[in-house]
């Protein structure tokens, strides 16, 4: 299993940020959300987050909004989640989830951590679950071996970074704005500084998500960042696209342009 901090060691090492991809299971079919992953890995993605499909998602834009229903309308549950994380461990790539606490709780966190260690999963994302409630999880990644990685945003305050990054382990996830995800023209200016406000609290590596979509971007944030995270870019690629074939060749260039965006810095 590649771990986070092998993934972040190399990239260092480099001279580079980390690019870091997200895809939902289950879409734009169970098997080709992992054809969709191996594609980017191939292209250069470091590390796929792969989402756990939910029915309430307080965080996403219309873009995987969409790509989650066509997941669930598939019927992806958290077991077919396994799957594709096993699927996509085999690439080579750290593998993580971004799930809402809510679906954890209900299958349990232990064999929830249990299971994702079980299928290759070096840890998880979990963007609406708070330090002060989450302990119980933070006890159970550690005890299956898997990371946790929780949000800083522009609002927040000194104590809140401290508090949050103190949850984290593999890295901290630092949403370039306020809102719902999505690609956008341009990456908001608060992400370079609530970067180096995080940094001042831990030494674990910063990446930034939300509204990025080109290399341009990428390499924007790269220049600032420990890694360059990338989801409803190519989510809208797979959901534009005519056919599967199509649909793996569009999200394999962008993959191949941001990978040389990171490189960029």
């Amino acid at each position: 299993m590649t771990t986070l901090q092998d993934v972040f060691a190399k990239a260092k090492a480099e001279n580079r940020a980390a690019l870091i991809g997200y895809l939902p299971a289950g879409f734009p079919s169970k098997e080709g959300a992992v054809k969709a992953a191996a594609a980017i890995v191939e292209a250069g993605c470091d590390v796929i987050e792969i989402g756990l499909p939910y029915s309430d998602p307080l965080m996403d834009g219309p873009t995987i909004q969409d790509a989650v229903h066509v997941a669930l309308s598939q019927g992806t549950r958290i077991a077919d989640v396994m799957r594709t994380v096993e699927g996509v461990a085999a690439t080579g790539a750290a593998t993580l989830v971004m799930t809402y606490w809510n679906p954890i709780d209900r299958y349990g966190a232990d064999r929830f951590a249990r299971d994702l260690a079980s299928a290759g999963g070096t840890g998880t994302i979990t963007p609406d679950l708070t330090p002060e409630e989450a302990e119980p999880w933070r006890v159970a990644s550690a005890e299956a071996g898997i990371d946790t990685v929780f949000l800083v945003a522009p609002s927040s305050t000194p104590d809140r970074i401290k508090a949050v990054v103190d949850c984290c382990t593999g890295f901290v996830y630092a949403a370039s704005l306020m809102g719902i995800t999505g690609a956008r023209d341009s990456v908001n200016a608060a992400a370079e500084g609530l970067v180096a406000r995080t940094r001042a609290h831990t030494d674990l590596p910063v990446c930034v998500g939300l509204g990025i979509g080109n290399g341009r971007q990428a390499a924007e944030v790269a220049a600032y960042a420990d890694g360059v995270i990338v989801g409803s870019a190519f989510i809208r690629l797979l959901l534009d696209a005519p056919d599967e074939a199509s649909g793996l060749a569009a999200v394999r260039k962008l993959a191949a342009e941001l990978a040389e965006g990171v490189r960029q810095r």
